[in-house]
């Protein structure tokens, strides 16, 4: 937290006189804040050039994060890369929190903040192949009490739309309408109930707006469904099938204990305090709550990278390709922004998530066989360039001749 600092004047000056004390007392200001950022900087470099970084796994990569994880200072960063068959090779760099000398390691847990969102796909689509659901049913029709309102409402909102973010809902709730009260499931319900009151921001269907709220509404959709939580459902139907034995929801770690990776903010300061609760509001869960161990993380994504090869997985063919390809004209489906890329050959799938506080991020090149995860325990753009810094790495790792 950075010291506040007050200026007081001492009676009234005018013209000129009071312009120029005015801009003299700004620009001392800005001397002074200038100054502390950068012996904040320089304090924060020190922890980076005085100390060895810990490198677990893979040794090829793990160099690659030691090189980056230093040159972004960041406290710690962990990558996988993925192929259709095959082990996954892995490796973390750096330590669980900034300041103590706790390194992380091939068994933590990382939070993957909106790499969430093709997990609630998948799961959509294992209700619909279930026939519990279809990819047009609407909410209407899922919540037939769902009133009907004269400014366009919730009610013929599609799971495709929601899925995709067309449902015309704006990206979230305010935060004084998220209740706080009763289970996750109550409080998805509350937040659709209030979405529907408050009707859409446009016409479903026609404009493309980024929306937890959306994948909110979709988890409420999936319980009123199954007739269970989307935390229960999603480990029953996905989780387990595909061995993810260390998923869970909400922030990582013991409170007070540095047991997990710690999260940290854009600054680069560690966060006041850890645990599952330093994390969005449980009503997000569908949209960006999940977290793992990076090697269960791999499982899904080549469960999807296997899909979109036409080989052998958890969904059927047509539900792989319903979910990774974006509505005419959109470039985003259900969890992966699809984009043309010419190391991949073509169509490649991205993501990527933070809570503010940790940054995970993903591509997955089908027509090149492989993918490529990373994750931080700090969040902001700082966060983002290291991850993309690795993913640029590894896929020329991924791609050099053998034997160089």
């Amino acid at each position: 937290m950075k010291r506040e600092h007050k200026f007081f004047g001492c009676g009234c000056l005018t013209g000129g006189l009071a312009g120029l004390l005015a801009g003299f007392g700004l620009a001392c200001l800005a001397v002074v804040i200038y100054e502390e950022e950068m012996e904040a900087r320089k304090a924060r470099a020190a922890l980076f050039e005085s100390a060895e970084v810990v490198v677990e796994g893979d040794a090829e990569i793990g160099a690659v994060l030691a090189t980056l994880r230093t040159e972004h200072q960041m406290p710690a960063m962990a990558a996988a890369i993925v192929h259709s068959e095959g082990a996954v090779r892995m490796a973390t760099a750096g330590v669980r929190k900034l300041g103590e000398d706790v390194p992380v390691t091939l068994d933590d847990l990382w939070h993957l903040g909106s790499n969430t969102k093709a997990m609630t796909g998948a799961l959509a689509g294992l209700l619909i192949e279930a026939g519990e659901l279809r990819w047009d049913s609407t909410a209407g029709e899922v919540f037939p009490e769902l009133p009907r309102r004269s400014a366009p409402g919730l009610v013929d909102v599609t799971l495709a739309q929601l899925l995709s973010h067309y449902g015309g809902l704006p990206g979230n709730l305010n935060r004084s309408d998220v209740s706080k009260e009763g289970t996750p499931v109550e409080q998805r319900l509350h937040a659709l109930r209030t979405a529907n009151e408050q009707g859409l921001d446009g016409k479903p269907g026609e404009k493309h707006v980024y929306s937890n709220l959306g994948y909110t509404v979709a988890g409420a959709m999936i319980e009123k469904a199954t007739g269970e939580s989307w935390e229960d459902q999603i480990t029953t139907r996905l989780f387990a099938p595909l061995g993810m034995e260390s998923c869970g929801f909400g922030g990582t770690g013991t409170p007070g204990e540095i047991d997990q990776p710690w999260p940290h903010l854009e600054s680069g300061a560690p966060a006041p305090s850890n645990g599952p609760d330093v994390d969005n509001p449980p009503i997000f869960s569908p949209g960006g709550r999940v977290h793992c161990t990076m090697e269960d993380w791999a499982k899904f994504v080549r469960d999807q990278l296997r899909g979109a090869q036409g080989l052998p997985g958890l969904l059927q063919p047509e539900t792989y390709a319903a979910m990774q390809t974006p509505p005419k004209g959109g470039d985003y489906a259900f969890g992966w922004l699809v984009v043309e890329r010419g190391w991949g050959g073509g169509t490649v799938f991205n993501h990527g998530g933070s809570n503010t506080m940790n940054y995970a991020n993903v591509w997955v090149a089908p027509k090149r066989d492989f993918a490529i995860l990373v994750c931080a325990n700090q969040g902001g753009d700082t966060a983002f360039k290291a991850t993309d810094a690795v993913v640029g790495a590894l896929i020329k790792l991924v791609q050099q001749p053998a034997g160089e």
